[in-house]
């Protein structure tokens, strides 16, 4: 058989598959640059993600002895893991090249500044985290955010109706 007739059994390269998002961040938080990093996890803990056993919310990422790390993000046991099966809060290495993580800790440093990861999701074969670089919100933003929102809900509900009446 000719190589052009094989079919390619490995997932495509821009095929994306999100498993898990933390929508409380962009509630909690503006956004000021994303990121996406691999992340360093282990056989059975890739297998519980693509189960859809992940949690993101209360996550984020912090430096430690010049690395990154992901803390607080929930991967459940993997339910046919026979021995081992890794703490499900355990600190995850974030993998980014050397001189992305002196530039996010030189801006997360000066500015004031956090790293708050916003989904987990399949990249081809390997799992990704979309990282955010974020400034917390004030309790008047968030107010105003659902000012902001409960208005365009009106006007889109309003739009509606003028449509519907002949």
């Amino acid at each position: 058989m000719p190589p052009s007739d094989r079919r390619n059994t490995r997932a495509r390269p821009d095929s994306l598959k999100t498993f898990s998002t933390n929508r409380k961040a962009r509630y909690d938080y503006h956004i000021e640059e994303t990121y996406e990093t691999g992340i360093a996890l282990l056989g059975s803990e890739v297998k519980s993600i693509r189960q859809g056993r992940a949690n993101l919310r209360d996550s984020y990422a912090a430096f430690e002895r010049g690395e990154l790390f992901l803390h607080n993000c929930h991967i459940s046991p993997y339910a046919q893991a026979s021995r081992f099966n890794p703490e499900p809060l355990r600190p995850r290495k974030l993998l980014l090249r050397r001189q992305e993580i002196e530039r996010l800790r030189g801006k997360v440093e000066e500015k004031g500044l956090t790293l708050v990861p916003l989904s987990l999701y399949l990249k081809g074969r390997y799992v990704k985290v979309e990282l955010a670089l974020a400034r917390g919100k004030k309790q008047y933003d968030r107010r105003e955010d659902i000012k902001r929102r409960e208005a365009d809900r009106e006007v889109a509900q309003a739009s509606r109706g003028r449509a519907k009446i002949p």
